[in-house]
């Protein structure tokens, strides 16, 4: 009896664990996966300026498996006759260690053009920038866990923890784009119930500092939106722009990891 008293408690113990395992690797679960996608209008109030999509896909980078994520950005009717703009994004992050191997950055903005491919060399904390347009080729040096314009944002998803974030914390983090490290600075601004094209929906407010001159006002002219669970889903962008005011809308979206939280009144 005693022996199978010390089995089942052992069971029991065995149990546990498992369930607290279990537990674990659901909480840290990725708030994304290929397959998900995300469509944006962008406009000027009612004016329609253009459609962005953001896309994860799986692939591998010298035999390792990333998310290759890609977004587009173009301009439509009058806007595209005023100023095209067509921007190509790309990024090959790597689906353990949240850090990308490889950016590419091809935008054509009224004529302002980058064809810029960076690979990323972490373990030698170099960047090799090839610059298509120009036809050039340097090597950079790499601070430790950089991220790209692309990977910052998917990284914030999976790592931010927002259950505990206090309205005016700060995130810092290493970006790295064109031929260098930019300082990217984020501040948590609180807590907002939208009404979206898919109901009321509980967002985060976030406020990234960004390069104030030829695009934005100044540093801090952009505001982001994200769901309040665990997709951290971006459903509003704000710019304060040099000629305007321009918004990002979600107008559409698949293959969400997480049930989608919509405030049923």
């Amino acid at each position: 009896m005693g022996s199978y008293t010390k089995d089942n408690i052992m069971k029991k113990y065995i149990t546990i664990a498992l369930l607290a395992i279990t537990a674990t690797a659901f909480s840290q679960q990725n708030a994304y996966d290929a397959g998900e996608w995300f469509k944006f209008r962008i406009h000027y109030g009612l004016i329609t300026a253009g459609y962005a999509t953001l896309t994860v896909e799986n692939a591998f980078v010298d035999g390792k498996e990333v998310h290759h994520v890609k977004g587009v950005g173009k301009t439509t009717g009058m806007t595209n006759w005023v100023f095209p703009v067509e921007d190509h994004y790309q990024s090959y992050i790597d689906k353990n260690k949240n850090i990308p191997y490889r950016f590419i950055r091809k935008i054509d903005e009224g004529g302002y053009t980058k064809d810029i491919e960076i690979n990323f060399d972490h373990q030698a904390q170099m960047a090799e920038v090839n610059n298509k347009k120009h036809g050039t080729i340097e090597e950079v040096q790499l601070p430790d866990n950089a991220q790209d314009m692309v990977s910052s944002f998917y990284y914030l998803r999976n790592k931010l923890d927002t259950k505990n974030i206090q309205i005016g914390d700060v995130i810092d983090m290493n970006m790295f784009f064109d031929r260098g490290t930019h300082k990217f600075r984020l501040k948590f601004l609180g807590r907002e119930t939208l009404n979206t094209n898919f109901g009321k929906v509980s967002t985060l407010i976030f406020r990234p500092y960004v390069e104030s001159g030829r695009v934005f006002k100044e540093e801090e002219s952009l505001t982001v939106w994200v769901t309040d669970d665990e997709n951290k889903m971006p459903i509003l962008i704000k710019a304060d722009l040099m000629v305007g005011s321009l918004k990002a809308t979600l107008t559409e979206y698949k293959g969400l990891q997480h049930q989608f939280k919509i405030i049923v009144d």
